[in-house]
């Protein structure tokens, strides 16, 4: 197709852009301020602090001159469940050589999906199924030859690519390292329950993460089914009590572990058996992703869209003394460079040829739930969603030399963040701790499976004063004591804004060369979602 691109004289793509300074530290410390604020009690959806944070959404579209984005509306309705799992507090294993006890919290955590007052297993075996996973892609089937019904899964997190190079796409984890997936291939596989062996570092987040996750009540799409195709439990284990279980089982963790590095892994009965309680507390309702645009003056049925999910994990366990979980970092960054690069937009002096879809998801900490029912139900046609541009946990390391690719070499919008970071005198980098799966991590996902092109991009590393390992030690320090913790919090006196301004500032350039064209980003060969898009 031709072009309708703007000439490359536009001052647009000068450092004095009047577009451009729009989007500045002051604004965002203005937005920052009111989204991570302890009136929004965390932000999580079904709460006071929902109504509170879709509204101000709204608000704050609307004093920027946006159109809703969803017909008539500025918001979209999501059908949820919310299900307070209240499971027995020991889990108790039973074998050939005695009993083992698991505390629940500090060992073990376990919910449900089925919407029922009160589930339970009894007496069920426990298996080793190394990483609970089926990638015909890569050979490889963990349950090949296995009828799990009935029985417990344990299963390793992350997938093997982790442990050895030469499986899969070694460090870059792939969707099937995901817990999600996790369970999700356990319920098709009959089985009745799954655990997942914590372990840090394959994990990329400390046992607290899953302890703050698990405590609280947890949301999922409502199914006609009520959830009835899930496992009866889905839970996590911690790495000491498995090396507790498999000992019981007369098993080497370590030796179990390294013949799941094997395509010819055989599951292992671990030759004991447990039951477990769970009582449900569930309420069906809706929760919210709000959307907004600017209409496009030439293809205005043509959408390039911005995200960045609202939601948080509202008010909790207690940690230092703080039990509201503001989500400062994670991801009122995103929200308010959302509002950003709206009013970039609009300082324009006319709209981008393209429309300009800004929306804020609700439930990403659920399971990237409000984007997936998006993306069965989308405001404009996928074909015509021409990208999409995703923002989450913004500037952890200050101004850098570089911006980090998730999921690096999957699409063209690659080349298109490359040339924005050049004229900020920058470069793009693969993400420095692939094994993380950060691309299987955030609300693009549910784009990208569905074949839309989608950047994810994060904080560079490479600090300006300070250096690489500086930038790295930022990341690593807010992962270990502040993400998913009551502790991410935002202060305006110590928070440097420099590095979120310029990546929200290479994100404008890049959707606004985007919107004034008319040819499509296309997924690069090797990308398993390349195959998607090519039968739209």
């Amino acid at each position: 197709m031709a072009s309708c691109k703007q000439s490359s004289e536009s001052n647009l793509n000068g450092p004095d852009s009047s577009a451009i300074k729009e989007i500045n530290a002051a604004s965002l410390t203005k937005y920052l301020s009111i989204i991570a604020a302890d009136s929004l009690e965390g932000r999580k959806p079904f709460t006071k602090g929902e109504t509170k944070t879709i509204n101000y959404l709204k608000t704050a579209f609307e004093k920027l001159g946006l159109q809703p984005g969803n017909g008539e509306s500025y918001f979209q309705e999501v059908p949820m469940v919310e299900i307070k799992s209240i499971p027995d507090d020991k889990m108790i294993i039973n074998g050939k050589s005695g009993s083992l006890f698991l505390n629940y919290l500090t060992e073990f955590v376990a919910g449900s999906r089925r919407v029922q007052n009160e589930v339970s297993i009894k007496n069920s075996p426990l298996v080793f199924a190394g990483y609970g996973i089926v990638a015909p892609e890569y050979g490889w089937n963990d349950y090949k030859n296995l009828d799990v019904k009935g029985k417990i899964v344990v299963v390793l997190i992350n997938d093997p690519g982790f442990s050895d190079s030469t499986l899969f796409r070694g460090k870059n984890m792939t969707y099937y390292g995901r817990w999600t997936y996790k369970f999700e291939e356990a319920s098709r596989q009959g089985a009745a329950g799954v655990l997942i062996i914590h372990d840090t570092e394959p994990a990329a987040y400390p046992w607290t993460v899953v302890r703050s996750g698990w405590s609280k009540s947890k949301l999922t799409l409502q199914t006609a089914d009520n959830g009835m195709n899930r496992t009866v439990i889905e839970g996590w284990i911690g790495l000491d009590a498995a090396n507790k279980l498999f000992a019981m089982s007369g098993k080497s963790f370590e030796t179990l572990a390294a013949s799941a590095l094997k395509k010819d892994f055989k599951v292992v009965d671990l030759n004991v058996t447990t039951s477990l309680n769970i009582k449900n507390q569930t309420k069906k309702s809706v929760t919210y992703n709000v959307l907004a645009k600017i209409e496009g003056e030439k293809l205005k049925d043509e959408a390039i869209i911005y995200s960045a999910h609202w939601d948080h994990l509202g008010v909790g366990e207690k940690v230092k003394g703080d039990s509201i979980y503001n989500g400062a970092v994670d991801n009122a960054t995103g929200v308010a460079s959302l509002f950003e690069i709206a009013a970039a937009f609009k300082k324009l002096p006319e709209n981008p040829a393209r429309t300009i879809l800004f929306i804020s998801y609700t439930a990403e900490e659920q399971g990237l739930l409000g984007s997936e029912y998006y993306a069965k139900h989308p405001a404009f046609p996928l074909e015509k969603t021409v990208a999409n541009i995703n923002m989450d946990m913004m500037g952890l390391a200050g101004k850098t030399k570089d911006i980090v690719v998730y999921g690096f070499g999957q699409s063209e919008l690659e080349d298109y963040a490359a040339a924005s970071a050049k004229k900020q005198n920058r470069v793009i980098v693969p993400d420095p701790v692939p094994s993380s799966g950060l691309y299987y991590r955030s609300d693009h996902f549910n784009l990208a499976k569905v074949g839309v092109p989608s950047l994810f991009t994060g904080s560079g590393v490479d600090n300006i004063k300070n250096g690489k390992s500086w930038g790295l030690n930022q990341v690593a320090d807010f992962t270990k004591n502040r993400y998913h913790s009551p502790q991410d919090n935002f202060d305006a006196k110590t928070w440097d804004l420099s590095g979120i301004v310029e990546d929200v500032q290479m994100l404008f350039d890049l959707g606004y060369r985007l919107s004034n064209e008319a040819t499509y980003p296309k997924w690069k060969t090797g990308s398993e979602f390349k195959s998607i898009r090519e039968k739209k």
